[in-house]
């Protein structure tokens, strides 16, 4: 057995010196070949790029040699093993291929020659392959690797067949050291270093060698007060993250190369265009023409030309015509005149000839200010939009496709003697009430225009209000402290005697709410009063300034400003009593509303709206007006949306779905907005101010929520003579008509159909 192996191991030994004897023979005949093609001796062409172009990439290039190791018992054998694995440089012990053995002198010259960035012009490997940090496994199938920055291709390296590979592995004594970069298909033989940094690595060594551990210590930090001193803090985080301004620049550019506006320098195809320089053409250029750079290209360009000077005129001319010379006068305002007044900074002269011009004395001081000009004055870019001004104004529909809305001056009530305050229609819409200064209230009927009642109340008319259910004949009427319920008595006789048989039907109950009395007394009108229509009187602690109905027509709500915690009442007229909603004084309440669909209330301070829900007893939002002091205030028909009227001339228009604040504000008045209302069919709005108009608006409400309003003003009305400064004081539409009824300071009330 022991003479079998040593026979074996004879064999090996002779055809190892036999590839070695061959592989030498080969290298001399490649270095006598490289030498007559024009190669130095380590292996390096002159010319720095050939047919087959050979890249280098930046990515690190992966160790893909195989490795020998020799046999422990080779050292038996022979001492030209030792020796040579003495000098060779150390060997990676973990591959599996045997590689014949070749002697130390010639291993460390093929070291020292070959050595691939001898050549290099810095530092950092050259970068020619342009494709970006890609996979490149997305050209294995193409001829190319990539693209320069000329968009022409980069051809791969011509790769041989397996035959060719095992000559190379028997044949080539750096094969075991040579790796293929995989960005660029190039051949990389592995030096010296490169070798000693992999055997680090897999022996879980220092991979810069003992050498480079201790290094001497720099003192950073001393204890000595410096000028300027170092510091060694960690690099900013902005300086890893890639500029995005600089990514969009380059996008633009990249587009602009798409679409043909910019186009790379012409570069020579072949080398032999390139050894052959043209003719030097001179060059002209026209200084006084506009330059004629594409535009295109001056929006990528960073540089920002001076201006150029005006070109001369004919005054300049030293034989100027003669409009074109000044007068004694003329010359004498011009001299009184401030230099940065005039129109010219020159007197022109007329010269019989060139000759006779003298020097321009002001020479030197205009050039000094135009570079001082130059110098001085920083030139910025400036983006010009050329907009159209109409394109930014929204596109909203014609009036005449928003009709139905009142246009026109109809009719006029006159009657009353003072300030009409206030307006109410009745449900149906045939009959009106008006409450004036002059302590009455008047029954209107609407088509004829008549005045069908007139009840004198003895105070002041603050506010009144029509019940909103169509079975009662009703009218709250607000006086200085007192609210008086109403009968009128107008239309059908058995509604007026069933709304008398509804009130007089009320029994107290025996015994009271154990909760906290509210200050207010119920009163049943007797006598005279009623005849004359009252019902009851509910008499108030301080001065009542507003009243308003809800929509069932059970409930009615009073405001007192001046009442703290009972600013705010609430009434019921089928059981005769009244609470207060709030425990807190919620600020100056100017208005409140009910809720048409909910049971919410609105109550409007001097700058906010806040929204209660009166069966949870909270609050549910709080509206911010951005006005100064709220005036009036109105909710639309679905209970979505809310429009509030305030002293300093804005309407604003709030969506309760989107947001607490305002949706729109509408600045169509001059003066103070006295009222708002909102019809109760149709998509209009109107509000009234003490300019003396009334503006009616279109405001469209859709059931898609992803829709917003459309708000469009459709008509001012007029006829309203201002007295006082005051003017147009309510405003109420018709129930089921297109109709708007205001009220004013000259004692009228007008009709718009």
């Amino acid at each position: 057995m022991f003479s079998n192996m040593a026979t074996k191991r004879k064999h090996v030994v002779a055809a190892t010196a036999e590839i070695i004897d061959n592989s030498t023979d080969l290298l001399k005949k490649d270095a006598s070949n490289d030498v007559a093609d024009g190669r130095d001796d380590e292996g390096f062409s002159d010319t720095t790029d050939s047919e087959e172009s050979v890249y280098s990439g930046l990515e690190d290039e992966e160790d893909t040699s195989d490795e020998e190791s020799e046999d422990e018992s080779d050292e038996e054998e022979g001492s030209d093993g030792a020796e040579s694995s003495e000098d060779v440089a150390e060997i990676p012990q973990n591959k599996t291929e045997i590689t014949p053995t070749i002697s130390a002198a010639s291993t460390v010259e093929h070291l020292t020659e070959t050595n691939e960035y001898e050549h290099d012009s810095s530092d950092e490997e050259d970068i020619r392959n342009t494709v970006g940090n890609i996979p490149m496994e997305w050209y294995r199938e193409y001829p190319h690797i990539g693209y320069d920055i000329l968009g022409r291709r980069l051809i791969k390296p011509k790769k041989g067949d397996e035959l060719d590979e095992f000559l190379n592995k028997v044949d080539d004594p750096n094969y075991w050291r040579t790796v293929t970069n995989k960005l660029t298909g190039q051949n990389v033989v592995l030096s010296k270093e490169d070798l000693e940094l992999i055997n680090n690595i897999q022996r879980s060594r220092n991979p810069m060698g003992s050498e480079t551990m201790f290094q001497p210590w720099i003192e950073y930090f001393t204890n000595e007060t410096m000028i300027h001193p170092v510091t060694a803090h960690p690099a900013q985080k902005r300086s890893f993250i890639p500029s995005k301004w600089e990514k969009l620049k380059v996008g633009q550019m990249v587009h602009a190369i798409k679409m043909g506006w910019m186009k790379p320098p012409k570069v020579p195809d072949s080398d032999d265009e390139q050894e052959e320089p043209e003719e030097e053409q001179p060059t002209y250029f026209n200084i006084w023409k506009d330059d004629e750079e594409p535009e295109i290209t001056k929006r990528y360009r960073q540089h920002i030309p001076a201006p150029k000077m005006p070109l001369p005129g004919h005054e300049e001319s030293y034989n100027p015509p003669s409009e074109y010379l000044l007068t004694e006068e003329e010359e004498r305002k011009w001299k009184e005149q401030e230099p940065e007044d005039r129109r010219l900074k020159f007197l022109p002269q007329k010269y019989s000839s060139l000759r006779l011009v003298p020097g321009y004395s002001k020479f030197i001081q205009e050039r000094f200010e135009r570079c001082l000009d130059l110098y001085l004055c920083p030139r910025q870019k400036k983006i010009r939009m050329n907009v159209n001004p109409e394109d930014l104004i929204p596109k909203l529909p014609k009036p005449k496709e928003l009709q139905p809305f009142p246009t026109t001056q109809s009719m006029i009530y006159k009657g009353h003697e003072g300030i009409v305050r206030c307006i109410s229609v009745e449900p149906s819409g045939q009959w009106l009430a008006s409450g004036c200064d002059d302590t009455t209230v008047r029954l209107w009927e609407v088509a004829t225009g008549r005045c069908m009642k007139t009840l004198h109340m003895g105070e002041k008319v603050k506010s009144l209000a029509w019940n909103p259910n169509p079975a009662l004949c009703l009218v709250a009427v607000v006086l200085e402290r007192s609210l008086v319920i109403l009968n009128p008595g107008l239309g059908d006789k058995l509604m007026v005697s069933n709304t008398d048989i509804v009130i007089s039907a009320f029994q107290p109950p025996n015994e009271e709410s154990a909760g906290k009395k509210v200050p207010v007394d119920w009163e049943v009108c007797t006598g005279k009063d009623h005849q004359n229509g009252f019902r009851l009187r509910i008499k108030h602690p301080k001065e009542v300034s507003y009243v308003t109905w809800h929509g069932k027509g059970d409930y009615l709500a009073t405001v007192m400003p001046k009442g703290d915690s009972m600013s705010v009442l609430i009434h019921q007229l089928s059981k005769r009593r009244s609470q207060n909603p709030f425990t807190k004084s919620k600020g100056l309440v100017q208005r409140v509303v009910f809720h048409p669909l909910r049971p919410y209330l609105f109550v409007a301070t001097q700058r906010y709206v806040r929204v209660y829900n009166l069966l949870k007893q909270e609050l549910t939002k709080k509206l911010m007006t951005n006005c100064k002091w709220v005036s009036s205030m109105a909710v639309h028909p679905g209970g979505d949306n809310v429009i509030v009227g305030s002293y300093d001339c804005r309407l604003s228009w709030f969506d309760l779905d989107l947001s607490t604040k305002p949706y729109n504000t509408l600045r169509h008045h001059k003066k103070a907005i006295r009222k708002v209302c909102y019809h109760r069919r149709y998509p209009l709005f109107a509000s009234a101010s003490d300019d003396g108009s009334v503006i009616v608006c279109h405001g469209m409400v859709y059931n898609d929520l992803l829709q917003n309003p459309l708000i469009v003003p459709v008509k001012v009305l007029k006829g309203h003579v201002t007295t006082g400064g005051l003017s147009v004081l309510d405003c109420e539409f018709h129930p089921t008509q297109p109709w708007v009824f205001s009220s004013g300071a000259d004692a009228t009330i007008r009709l718009y159909t």
